[in-house]
């Protein structure tokens, strides 16, 4: 028997200003909670559950107490109390905090996996801490040399070369090395956590028309072209370096993943797919994550209409792969 099988998932409420704490009560209404313990304030929660009208009964718990509208909750205390909405950079430590200790449960066995709410990436950095976002930060949090974000929708599979960059820096950014070891990482938890025994993977160029013969840029045949050709030789099952604007087309698909040379090249058309059940996964860490696959929505915190469809997804898929 699988050793997480039994465990629960952590799950971070995220901003406490978005629609995070408003997903976490949603989630409370389902069977799925019975799967996860929320590490939040649960003053907030219980006080978003009010703005919202909605009857939560709070746990104090590690363990899930299995009934409809019952939230097992790890505290992490915010600084100041949140308001729906508005950002403060004082609460910004202790969302960081949150995130350190479901990593560590998850390393020491009593969590199966992360399952995190979007956060503020810009209140983050008004409270003077660098952060650009959970993919580089967990990373740091457990060492993990080479993270790559995996976008999940259905059966689309959308992996990133680079992630949060300015795109001026992606070029640079996009070394043999850099391609190398995201292919690796990419293929490894295809068969590792996804369990497809040789996965079909279908690597875009960067820029129009795969460089056009290096008429549009020759990045394609110094970089991504080479990097192929010895993983090939080496066992991988890749396609490319292929035009972005082809890679996505009925001929080119389906593919086992799609590996885009930066986030708005391969997102854009996986949110088009899945928006509002798509998954976001970091692989190459040694736990299994999962995210939504959209931002805090401020404008939408405490209003009642937040969809908590790819909240459900994240932690459907970060069971399947923590059962793995």
């Amino acid at each position: 028997m699988n050793p997480n099988s039994g465990l629960p998932l952590a799950l971070t409420a995220g901003e406490p200003a978005g629609i995070g704490p408003d997903l976490c009560i949603a989630l409370a209404r389902t069977e799925l909670a019975a799967q996860v313990v929320v590490i939040a304030d649960p003053a907030m929660l219980a006080a978003r559950a009010r703005d919202l009208g909605v009857a939560l009964e709070i746990v104090e718990a590690e363990a899930p107490p299995g009934r409809p509208g019952a939230l097992a909750v790890v505290p992490q205390p915010l600084a100041r109390p949140a308001v729906a909405g508005r950002l403060d950079p004082a609460n910004a430590e202790s969302l960081l905090a949150g995130l350190q200790a479901a990593v560590a449960g998850c390393r020491d066995g009593r969590y199966a996996g992360l399952v995190t709410a979007p956060l503020q990436k810009s209140v983050i950095n008004d409270a003077g801490i660098r952060f650009s976002g959970h993919t580089e930060y967990l990373a740091g949090l457990t060492g993990s040399a080479t993270p790559v974000m995996l976008l999940v929708a259905d059966r689309l599979r959308v992996a990133l070369a680079t992630t949060h960059l300015p795109l001026a820096e992606v070029p640079a950014a996009l070394t043999a090395d850099r391609l190398d070891a995201v292919l690796g990482v990419l293929h490894g938890d295809l068969v590792r956590r996804f369990g497809i025994a040789d996965p079909d993977i279908l690597v875009c160029g960067l820029n129009p028309h795969a460089g056009e013969g290096g008429h549009l840029g020759r990045e394609e045949i110094d970089v991504i072209a080479p990097v192929l050709e010895r993983r090939r030789a080496a066992g991988m099952r890749l396609r490319g370096p292929l035009p972005a604007d082809t890679a996505f087309t009925p001929a080119a698909l389906p593919a086992d993943a799609v590996l885009a040379m930066y986030h708005d090249q391969g997102l854009p058309v996986l949110k088009y797919a899945g928006f509002g059940h798509a998954v976001n996964v970091t692989l190459g860490l040694p736990l299994v994550r999962t995210s939504v696959d959209h931002g805090t929505a401020l404008d939408l915190a405490g209003s009642g209409r937040a969809d908590p469809g790819s909240l459900l997804a994240a932690v459907r898929l970060a069971r399947e792969l923590a059962a793995r």
